[in-house]
Order: C-alpha cells, then structure tokens, then sequence
C-alpha cells in the first residue's frame, strides 16, 4: 500500500478527517484522559468500506493525533493498534461474507452490516481494554464496555447515511481501493476462517476480559490482591492466549 501514491494520499485524508472530528469533543471526556464522547467513531468504518488499507491507517494515525490534544501516555500504542483494526475489520469481514456493495438495504445486508460494525467496535475495545488494564490505570469491565457501545452505537447510525451519499460516488470516480490497488485475495475459505477465528477471539475476550477484571474468575497461579481494582495481571495474561488467536484470525483475513 505504500508504494501506492493515491493510498497514501487517501490515508493522510482519513487521518486528518478522524482527527478533526476527534479534537474538538475532547472536551467531553467519559474517562478523562482516556475516552470520551466520539461522534467521529463513524470515520474509520466508512473509509475502511471506501479505502481498505488506507482507512485502517488513517484510522490509527489520526486517533493518535487526537490523543495528542487529550494527553499522551503509555496507553496510546494500545490505543493505535486497535483504531487500525477498527479501520481493517470492517472492509475485511464484509469481503469474507459477500461481494455485494457494503450499502445495507435488505434485511440481510442489514444483519451482516450490524454484524461487520460490532465486531470492529469489540476488537477494538478488546485490544485497548486489555492494554490499558495491563497498565493498570482503568478496568477492562469499565472501558472494554465503554468503548464497545461509544464505537457501535455511533458507527451503525452515522455509517449507513454517510456510505449511502459518499460510496456510489466513490465507486463512479474509481477511488475504491479495490480500483486503486486490484490485488488477488486469500481463498474464500481461508478468510471465512479467518472471520470465524476473529469473532471466536473478540466475543471470548470479551466475556473472559470482564469476568477476571470484575473478579468473578481468577488465574490459579497467580497471588491476589482483592482489594486491587483493576487486577492488571489477570487479564494481561488470562487475555493473551486471545490475542494471539485474534491476530492469526485478521492475518487470515
């Protein structure tokens, strides 16, 4: 993709759209310093449908120069990782389930739209809820949760209007990156599998991620401070088996 001048040029404009958006609502923090209201949620999943590859990058760069305007800290690599498969997953999985236009207007595209946006906006909590709970500066159960509905709720609103204007546009001009970067695909078993392994690694991660950062489960050989909060070596290492799978699963894809 690099190679490729209009895909870059593509991800430096998804990164200072994400961004714009980004800046100016940091001043409704939901977690101060960590999350906050984010209409701009919408951004990654629409370039990621019209740019591919670009829209991944632009949505993890741009995420980093909003949290310059929030503050900076250890956390914001976790946080890059999983605001680029915010942007990777959704051009992604829909590729693995169809090769219709991602427009949803049946009640089939509908569900799998639903679908494609949850499991971005999990993996994407799953990743920065486990990174900044390894830290240990806030729970999994608290901002996993947080970022999963900040993410769906706004995407699978803001998305479907944005596409209906923006894709058939798009699509006219031949600037899809399908246009831009033709390339052939994995087998279509191999990223079926692929959706299948991510979708098994975030909906378990999620699950397993709230029940040992709420306490309900606990690792055997490791010595408990029950009076700690967020119980950062729980979930750092009873989650890394997941994001192992989860990372083979988007290789796949």
């Amino acid at each position: 993709m690099w190679g490729n001048t209009r895909m870059v040029v593509l991800t430096a404009i998804s990164a200072s759209l994400y961004a714009a958006i980004l800046i100016p609502f940091k001043v409704l923090p939901i977690i101060p310093g960590i999350t906050e209201f984010r209409p701009a949620n919408a951004i990654p999943v629409v370039c990621s449908f019209l740019f591919g590859p670009a829209g991944a990058w632009g949505s993890a760069i741009g995420n980093v120069i909003g949290d310059f305007f929030g503050g900076i800290g250890p956390g914001d690599m976790f946080g890059f990782v999983g605001n680029f498969l915010y942007g990777l997953i959704p051009y992604k999985a829909w590729e693995a389930l169809t090769d219709r236009d991602p427009l949803p207007e049946t009640a089939a595209t509908w569900l799998a739209f639903m679908g494609t946006v949850l499991l971005a906006s999990a993996a994407c909590a799953l990743v920065i809820g486990w990174g900044i709970n390894l830290l240990g500066f806030v729970p999994f159960s608290v901002l996993g949760n947080i970022i999963v509905m900040n993410n769906f709720m706004v995407a699978v609103v803001l998305t479907p209007l944005l596409l209906a204007v923006i894709y058939p546009r798009v699509k006219r001009g031949r600037l899809l990156y399908r246009d831009l970067m033709p390339r052939p695909r994995r087998p279509l078993w191999a990223r079926r599998l692929g959706l299948a392994l991510v979708i098994c690694a975030t909906a378990g991660g999620m699950l397993l991620g709230n029940m040992l950062s709420s306490g309900r489960i606990a690792l055997p050989f490791l010595p408990h401070d029950f009076a700690s909060t967020t119980r950062a070596a729980d979930v750092g290492l009873g989650l890394l088996p997941i994001m192992l799978l989860l990372a083979i699963g988007v290789m796949l894809l």
